[in-house]
C-alpha cells in the first residue's frame, strides 16, 4: 500500500491473511491457477437455507475481513451516521401510496413512523376508513432479515396470499389469510417464487412457481385451498435447465399465461383463469432467438415479439382459437430504434411503452390506430406505468421524475387526454429542484458510438475539472437505468459531487440493439463504453482523473472491476455492491443455479474455445494486475444466490495479493441475500457505509453539504 492513499493510516492496518491453496482449472488447453476457490463452501445449497451451517474456517475469513473493514474506516463512523441521517431526513416516514382501484375497492400500500417495512392496506373505492391487509413489521418478527415478496388479493376480495423470505436466499413461503378474520389457513407452500403468485376466477385457488434444489423456477403447481400443497398438481414443469418460469396474468383477467425464457427465447402457454385445471395451450413453439410476450383483448391474442427481424419489437395480432405463428398478422409495426418495451391492453385503449435515444415515452391509441404521446421536454427524464386491477377504464396511472425533480403520481384519462397530479413526492427535509442541474452528453466509444451520460451536480459545482464525480452503470440483460429521483444522492451532490449514470451497451437504453451490442463476443464494448464515458466527463471539465468513484452492483459490479482493471488510473474509488466479478469461474459451473441461462449473455466456455477466451479477457478476478489501484470496497450477502458470497471475497483477496495501492475492503452482510436488507432504514446503513467510502477516497469526508432553506 502506497501513502498516496486517501485512507491515510490503513497500511498500517493488517489486512486478513487469507490462505492460499492452489486449484489448476484446465479448459481448452487453457490453465487458470485460482488461490481462493476454497472460501467456496461444498455445500453451499444448505448454507442458502441454513446460514449457520457455513464451514468454520470460511465463517472465520470472512468476520476477519469484516473486522478489518470497520478498522480501515473507523474513522468514518461519524460521517455515516451523517450521512444515514440526511437520507432518513428526505423519506417521509409515514408515506403511503394512491390506492389503486379494483371493483368496490381501493388497495394501497404505505409505511408507519419508524416502520422499516411495508403495510398493506385497502379500502372502500367511495371512501371510508382504511382495512389493513398485511402489516410487514408485525410480521417480521424476530427475524434477522425479512421480505415479502407478494401480496396478492383474491378475486373475491375475500383472501389474500403472500409470500415471505426469512432468510435472504429468495426462497419464499407463500401463506393465505382471510381478510375480514384475519384467520390463517393451515396451507404453507415451501420452496416458492416470491411473485408468481396468480389467482384462479373464482377465487378458490391460486398458480405458483416452486424452485428445484439449485434455485431455479422449475414448476408451475396449482393450489386448491385447504388441499395439502404436497398434492399440488404440477401444471407445467420446465425441463431445459437455460429457461426459466414465471406467470402472468392477462389485463382482461381472462387468462393466465406460463412464460418460459431464456435470455433470447420464449414460449408461452395459457389457460383460462376460470378453468384453471384444464389442459394448457400453446401459443406458439420456442425458436432460438425469438422472444414474444402475450396479452389479450376481444378475440385475440396481441402478441409482442421480435420474430421476422423485428429487433425493437413489433405488436401480432392472433386469433385466441388458433394463435400459432402462421396466423400472426402485424399490428404495430417494427420501428428500428424505437424500443416498445411493454404493452398494455385496455377495453377501449391500447397503451404501449417505448423507449427512443434514451427518452421514455407512452403512446396511447384506439384500436383503430389512432394514437398520441405522452411525453416531458427535457434532457433526461423517467415515466412508469402502472397498469392497475381494471380492464374496462379510461384512467391510465403514471409516474414522472428526473434526477432533480422528485416523483409525481397522474391518473390520464385516455379518452379526454386530461392528466391530474394525484402526488407529490414529499421531501421532508427540503428539495429546491432550480438548484440543480441535469445535463446529457453523448461520449464518443472507441468504435464511434455514442453512449449517453446523464450528469447531475448544483450549479454552484464549478465547471473546471475539479470536482469530484460518482460514475453509476450497469449494462448487461438489457436492462435500462431509470434516469429518475433518487434521494439518496443528494447527499453526495449537496457536498459538491456530480452525480452520473452512464448508458453503456448491454442495457437498453437506445434500444433493443444496443443491448446486443453489449453481450457475448462484444462484452468488451459494455467496459470501454464505461472508460469513454469517464473520458468525456473529464474533456466536458466535470471532473478530472482520480477524482472519479465508480459504482455498480451485481452485473455493475463486473462493470467497475471489469474497468478499473482497464484503466486503474481514472479512478479515485470504487464501489462494488455484491459484484459478479469471478465470471470465468461461475459460468463454467453449470452446477450454480443461474449459469445454464446465463450462458446466452455471456457466452458458453464449457463449449467452445473462443467463448471462454471472450471471458477471460475482462473478467475481473482473472485479470488482476500488479499496479496501483485505486481505493476499493467490496459487499457480498451471505444467502446471495444469484452472485455468490465466494465471488467478491476471492477478488477482494487476489487483488491485495497481486495488486498494488487499495486499500481494499470487504463490507459481508452475513445476514442478507443479493439485495441485501429488506428493511428500508437497513439499507440506508448499507448505502451510507458505501458513500462514506466514496467521500473518503476524493477527500471530502469533512466538506459540509449545502443548507437548504
Amino acid at each position: 500500500m502506497t501513502k498516496k492513499s486517501a485512507f491515510r493510516g490503513a497500511e498500517d492496518i493488517l489486512p486478513p491473511g487469507v490462505g492460499k491453496k492452489p486449484q489448476t482449472f484446465t479448459q481448452h488447453g487453457r490453465s487458470r491457477v485460482d488461490n481462493y476457490a476454497w472460501i467456496r463452501d461444498d455445500d453451499w445449497q444448505e448454507v442458502l437455507k441454513e446460514p449457520a451451517r457455513l464451514r468454520d474456517d470460511v465463517r472465520r475469513m470472512l468476520e476477519a475481513e469484516n473486522t478489518y473493514y470497520e478498522n480501515v474506516t473507523a474513522d468514518l463512523d461519524s460521517l455515516r451516521n451523517t450521512l444515514f441521517e440526511e437520507m432518513r431526513a428526505r423519506i417521509k416516514e409515514d408515506d403511503s401510496s394512491v390506492p389503486q382501484a379494483d371493483g368496490a375497492w381501493k388497495y394501497g400500500v404505505k409505511f408507519c413512523d419508524g416502520g422499516q417495512y411495508p403495510i398493506f392496506f385497502r379500502m372502500r373505492r367511495d371512501g371510508g376508513a382504511e382495512q389493513m391487509l398485511l402489516d410487514g413489521d408485525a410480521e417480521s418478527g424476530e427475524s434477522e432479515f425479512f421480505s415479502i415478496g407478494q401480496v396478492a388479493h383474491s378475486p373475491d376480495h375475500n383472501l389474500i396470499a403472500y409470500s415471505v423470505d426469512r432468510v435472504g436466499s429468495e426462497n419464499y413461503t407463500i401463506s393465505v389469510r382471510k381478510i375480514a378474520s384475519e384467520e390463517e389457513f393451515k396451507d404453507k407452500i415451501e420452496q416458492a417464487d416470491g411473485d408468481s403468485i396468480i389467482w384462479s376466477a373464482d377465487s378458490s385457488g391460486f398458480f405458483y412457481v416452486e424452485r428445484d434444489e439449485n434455485q431455479r423456477p422449475v414448476w408451475v403447481k396449482y393450489h386448491t385451498l385447504g388441499a395439502d400443497p404436497v398434492d399440488d398438481p404440477v401444471i407445467y414443469k420446465e425441463r431445459d435447465g437455460a429457461y426459466f418460469l414465471y406467470l402472468s396474468k392477462s389485463q382482461s383477467g381472462e387468462f393466465v399465461f406460463i412464460n418460459s425464457g431464456s435470455q433470447i427465447t420464449t414460449e408461452v402457454r395459457f389457460v383460462r383463469a376460470r378453468s384453471p385445471l384444464a389442459p394448457l395451450e400453446l401459443i406458439a413453439e420456442r425458436v432460438n432467438g425469438v422472444e414474444y410476450y402475450v396479452e389479450h383483448h376481444g378475440d385475440s391474442f396481441l402478441i409482442k415479439t421480435n420474430a421476422d427481424g423485428a429487433v425493437d419489437f413489433k405488436v401480432v395480432k392472433a386469433p385466441i382459437s388458433a394463435p400459432g405463428k402462421e396466423n400472426w398478422e402485424d399490428w404495430i409495426a417494427h420501428n428500428p430504434g424505437t424500443y416498445i418495451a411493454d404493452i398494455i391492453p385496455f377495453a377501449k385503449f391500447f397503451v404501449r411503452y417505448e423507449r427512443f435515444d434514451a427518452l421514455p415515452r407512452i403512446v396511447i391509441s384506439d384500436y383503430d390506430g389512432d394514437a398520441h404521446e405522452v411525453s416531458f421536454d427535457q434532457a433526461a427524464y423517467a415515466l412508469g406505468v402502472d397498469e392497475g386491477f381494471e380492464f374496462d377504464t379510461e384512467m391510465l396511472r403514471f409516474t414522472y421524475e428526473s434526477p432533480s425533480t422528485p416523483k409525481q403520481t397522474y391518473d390520464y384519462n385516455m379518452a379526454t387526454r386530461q392528466r391530474t397530479l394525484l402526488k407529490s413526492q414529499e421531501v421532508p427535509s427540503g428539495h429546491d429542484p432550480s438548484q440543480y442541474v441535469v445535463e446529457r452528453i453523448d461520449a464518443p466509444a472507441p468504435d464511434g458510438a455514442k453512449i449517453p451520460v446523464v450528469v447531475m451536480r448544483l450549479k454552484s459545482t464549478p465547471m473546471d475539472g475539479a470536482a469530484p464525480l460518482l460514475l453509476y452503470g450497469y449494462g448487461s440483460y438489457g436492462i435500462t437505468i431509470s434516469n429518475g429521483f433518487s434521494t439518496n444522492v443528494l447527499p453526495l451532490v449537496d457536498r459538491g459531487v456530480a452525480y452520473a449514470v452512464a448508458h453503456v451497451r448491454g442495457g437498453a437504453a437506445k434500444g433493443r440493439q444496443w443491448y446486443l451490442d453489449g453481450k457475448l463476443g462484444d462484452k468488451m464494448n459494455t467496459f470501454t463504453d464505461f472508460t469513454a464515458a469517464a473520458d468525456a466527463l473529464i474533456q466536458k471539465n466535470y471532473t478530472s482523473a482520480k477524482k472519479i468513484v465508480s459504482y455498480g452492483g451485481s452485473a455493475g459490479g463486473l462493470l467497475v472491476g471489469a474497468t478499473v482493471n482497464l484503466r486503474p488510473e481514472l479512478f479515485a474509488g470504487v464501489l462494488a455492491a455484491v459484484p459478479f466479478v469471478d465470471v470465468i469461474t461461475t459460468i463454467s459451473d453449470a452446477g450454480l443455479p443461474l449459469t445454464p441461462p446465463e450462458w446466452e449473455e455471456w457466452g458458453n466456455p464449457l463449449e467452445g474455445a473462443d467463448q471462454y477466451d471472450w471471458i477471460a479477457a475482462y473478467s475481473p478476478y482473472d485479470n488482476v494486475k500488479n499496479v496501483e489501484y485505486p481505493p476499493i470496497m467490496a459487499t457480498g450477502g451471505l444467502t446471495d444466490y444469484r452472485v455468490t458470497y465466494w465471488e467478491p471475497a476471492k477478488w477482494i483477496a487476489k487483488l491485495r495479493e497481486v495488486g498494488k495501492g487499495g486499500p481494499f475492503v470487504l463490507r459481508m452482510n452475513m445476514g442478507a441475500g443479493h439485495g441485501g436488507s429488506a428493511a428500508r432504514f437497513e439499507r440506508l446503513e448499507e448505502r451510507a457505509h458505501l458513500y462514506a467510502f466514496a467521500l473518503k477516497a476524493v477527500g471530502y469526508e469533512n466538506v459540509e453539504p449545502i443548507k437548504h432553506h
